[in-house]
């Protein structure tokens, strides 16, 4: 496991890569963009700064799902890092026996770290990350505001509570094999149920806190109508009702469940807004019919995520031949995971066309007292 207790950020940083380059299964012959990408990632910016802010990637994901939010923060001011959770950054098969206190006391060492440098400590995260996130800030009110994108408060798997009791029995959910890849040079595709497991547990966790402890500091949260992943319904509520502070926003990608109240594009131009803002997941001009869980993160122009990156994500939950189409380069429209279309062929959206927009809004959150 990636070793923790370091007294600086650099000597956490240079101590994990070194781990990866011993343990990782490379998954290209450029190694040393391989360790780059998935150790954990540092910006400054250009002045010095006296806010910071902490990073964490989600279940099977890795530091690099921050390369562009990254640079936007170091880009408002903040000093922005990034870790590498426990079981990541290797191969899958290492979140076999990984606890969700490991990820934990990454969070805590973090955020302590950070702390010695800058007298305002902001925390975020993503998916699993943004639970950790979140579970520490309930805890500890110096954290001054939070980032979440695509907070997995709540699975949109109705059985989920029954993964820790598999994980007991079964290693896998999805047996490992050479039929399709486990990881690409920057994420897991196959993890462990015990990964799903630990996961559940951060979900269970931060769901019982909140729900006795609303956070009134400034938040952001960042969510996709379409999302596969997260029960995003359950997250709005929880938005509206337990995250209190007025310079909260949360961005909704797609259509509002009905009855919702909205900050459409013509209100907020008035500067009437409502604390949830929406903007459309179907725009057909750039061949996507829904934003995905992943691609609130990534912005058009990442090099390997964005409109012309070179990670194109083929393994979309179609049907082979669809699959293999994609793989081929031939054209594609953008989804999450499982959407079908007769007639296209779709990969899984890896870049957010509203990225600049988003980045504003992050910083009016994080500039509210």
């Amino acid at each position: 496991m990636v070793p923790l207790g370091q007294g600086s950020f650099a000597q956490y940083r240079t101590e994990t890569q070194d781990w990866m380059a011993q343990h990782r299964a490379f998954q290209s012959d450029e190694h040393d963009s391989e360790l780059a990408r998935n150790a954990p990632m540092e910006w400054r910016p250009a002045q010095p700064a006296r806010k910071g802010v902490v990073l964490f990637h989600g279940l099977g994901d890795s530091p690099w799902s921050f390369a562009d939010i990254g640079q936007a923060l170091a880009g408002q001011g903040f000093l922005v890092r990034t870790a590498l959770l426990p079981g990541h950054g290797t191969r899958p098969a290492d979140l076999i026996g990984v606890d969700l206190d490991d990820w934990r006391r990454l969070v805590a060492q973090q955020a302590a770290l950070l702390a010695q440098e800058v007298p305002e400590v902001y925390l975020g995260g993503f998916s699993t990350g943004a639970n950790l996130a979140l579970e520490y800030a309930l805890d500890h009110p110096e954290v001054a505001g939070l980032v979440l994108f695509s907070p997995a408060l709540k699975s949109g798997v109705p059985l989920d509570w029954i993964v820790p009791w598999v994980a007991r029995v079964r290693t896998w959910l999805r047996q490992p094999d050479s039929a399709q890849p486990q990881q690409t040079p920057l994420r897991y595709l196959n993890v462990p149920t015990n990964g799903f497991a630990q996961y559940y547990r951060s979900a269970a966790a931060v769901r019982e806190k909140i729900a006795r402890q609303p956070y009134a500091r400034p938040a952001l949260l960042v969510l996709a109508q379409h999302d596969s992943v997260v029960d995003v319904e359950h997250v709005l509520g929880t938005f509206e009702t337990r995250f209190t502070h007025p310079a909260s926003r949360l961005i909704w990608y797609g259509e509002l469940p009905a009855g919702r109240d909205a900050a459409m594009p013509q209100r907020e131009s008035t500067g009437q807004h409502t604390r949830v803002l929406v903007r459309t997941d179907k725009l057909p001009q750039q061949r996507i019919s829904q934003f995905s869980h992943m691609g609130v993160l990534f912005s058009p122009t990442n090099p390997l995520y964005g409109t012309e990156g070179t990670q194109r994500m083929c393994w979309n939950g179609q049907d082979a031949a669809d699959q293999a189409r994609c793989m081929a380069g031939e054209p594609v429209w953008y989804s999450d995971w499982g959407y079908r279309e007769s007639a296209k062929v779709h990969a899984r959206l890896t870049f957010n066309p509203y990225f600049d927009w988003q980045a504003e809004v992050m910083r009016e959150v994080l500039a509210a007292e």
